[in-house]
């Protein structure tokens, strides 16, 4: 059986703003109406595959669990990491769990945030690379290359090991231009696009000879999950102590088994936004926009409106990216550089590094419309069906006037209803909560007054989705 699994760690830092640590690039639609997640797991529906296996960050849980449900799917196992370990060790525990679902099943390893525009010539690799991996052989995917890329690592391969198939000789660092147009020149080299293919077992035995230390402490933090609701959650005790390291250092580099697959299908890791620049449609100066944009004169570049027009006089080979509370402009040609931002944002502890003025949560969204030293304003949207914690707050009350739908609001010993136009006062230190029983979203505009006014003033007392904090 073969199960995809989808690698949904990652922050997308070189994306920022668009992308923050709490709604990185994969669950944004950056290349079509989907997100790179939705895309990812929807051209596995081409191949004959069983559910999939995910692997993320505890924070991001709802997230993919919501747009999972979005397309229909419905995987086999949501898995959280309490914290990073690199690529290898996830792939452990989704080939432990991989192995529950099929004891002869074969992983198909792919990162979350990745880009395939041909997915018939994907799916035509896959099953190229389907006989090697039944044979054993630990397969991954070399890009054929386009251009002297300096921002992929390579794949040098070596003897043919089955008709259009190779042998890897060796993985290479990030080149410089002048070594990247050898590569490219010699044709015996291929981007390294970190997508895999190997069976759950095989690969669990080359981890014990290659790493043992990182399989025994996968396998410890896999033993000690417990489910909660439909995720997964690894010991967090056990899983602390295993190595980090990737799944090409710690295993790829190193096994006698490997295969590289060769793969054109439009493929690109968009890692910085240069590369929606290289997938984007673009009009007759090279422009692509996204959003509200109106351009004059500009040849070449990236322009994307979140909230707001913007334009563009007289300028070349740039990119800028709108969002509420970020704008960011600079030269194509120096976008990786954007990391560096973030960076100083963190330095800082600026909260334009890890949140939106939008913020998602399991029961809808809420986003910040004001902000002054005493009083905040947001937007809150609860989706049908759900119900934020029941809750208090220390230091400030809430006034809720509901713009669209029904509310069922508890207030202290009373529950009553709200609907259009209606409003209630939260007194502080009341407890709370908020519901919509109703078939469409409730919408409604909460204005917060008191001496804090922080996210982590809340003390929760009941929660659906098995929040304590």
């Amino acid at each position: 059986m073969l199960i995809p699994v989808l690698l949904s760690g990652g922050v997308g830092s070189r994306l920022w703003p668009l992308s923050r640590e709490l709604n990185p690039k994969q669950f944004l639609p950056l290349a079509g109406s989907l997100s790179l997640l939705e895309q990812t797991m929807e051209r596995t529906k081409s191949l004959d595959a069983g559910a999939p296996i995910i692997v993320c960050n505890d924070e991001h849980r709802f997230t993919v669990a919501e747009q999972m449900r979005g397309i229909g799917t419905n995987p086999d196992a949501i898995i959280l990491e309490p914290m990073g370990k690199n690529t290898a060790p996830a792939v452990a525990v989704a080939a432990l769990q991989a192995i529950k679902q099929s004891p002869e099943g074969v992983m198909l390893v792919m990162p979350a945030d990745h880009v395939v525009r041909d997915v018939p010539a994907f799916s035509a690799a896959v099953a190229a690379g389907m006989t090697e991996a039944q044979q054993g052989r630990l397969v991954t995917f070399g890009i054929v290359p386009e251009s002297p890329e300096t921002g992929y690592g390579y794949i040098r391969r070596n003897a043919e090991v089955s008709p259009g198939n190779y042998a890897i000789a060796e993985f290479v660092e990030k080149p410089s231009l002048e070594i990247a147009q050898q590569y490219v020149d010699s044709g015996d080299y291929y981007w390294n696009s970190g997508m895999f293919l190997m069976g759950a077992q095989t690969y669990l035995d080359e981890l014990q000879v290659l790493a043992p230390a990182m399989l025994s402490a996968a396998k410890a933090a896999f033993d000690a999950a417990n489910d909660d609701l439909d995720f997964v959650r690894l010991g967090a005790e056990e899983f602390s102590r295993c190595p980090s390291d990737s799944i090409d250092y710690a295993v790829m580099e190193k096994t006698e088994q490997g295969v590289v697959v060769p793969l054109s299908c439009g493929w690109s890791d968009v890692g910085a936004w240069s590369s929606l620049w290289e997938v984007g449609d673009k009009d007759t100066s090279g422009n692509v926009m996204v959003g509200d944009t109106l351009l004059h004169n500009t040849e070449n570049s990236y322009v994307h409106s979140n909230s707001r027009l913007v334009t563009t006089v007289g300028v070349d080979n740039i990119v800028v990216v709108e969002t509420p509370d970020a704008v960011l402009v600079a030269d194509k040609d120096q976008v990786q550089d954007v990391k560096a931002i973030v960076n100083s944002l963190k330095a800082a502890d600026r909260t334009e590094a890890t949140a939106h003025t939008k913020v998602y949560r399991p029961w809808g969204s809420y986003e910040s419309l004001a902000i002054a030293e005493r009083f905040q304003v947001k937007r809150i949207v609860v989706n049908p069906g759900q119900k934020l914690s029941l809750q208090l707050h220390h230091h400030r009350a809430e006034h809720w006037i509901v713009v669209s739908g029904t509310a069922v609001v508890t207030c202290g010993d009373k529950e009553f209803v709200l609907s259009e136009d209606q409003s209630t006062y939260i007194p502080l230190g009341t407890k709370h909560r908020l519901a919509n029983t109703g078939v469409i979203p409730l919408e409604l505009i909460e204005v917060q007054s008191g001496s804090y006014l922080g996210e982590d003033d809340i003390v929760r007392f009941e929660d659906v989705y098995g929040r304590s904090n």
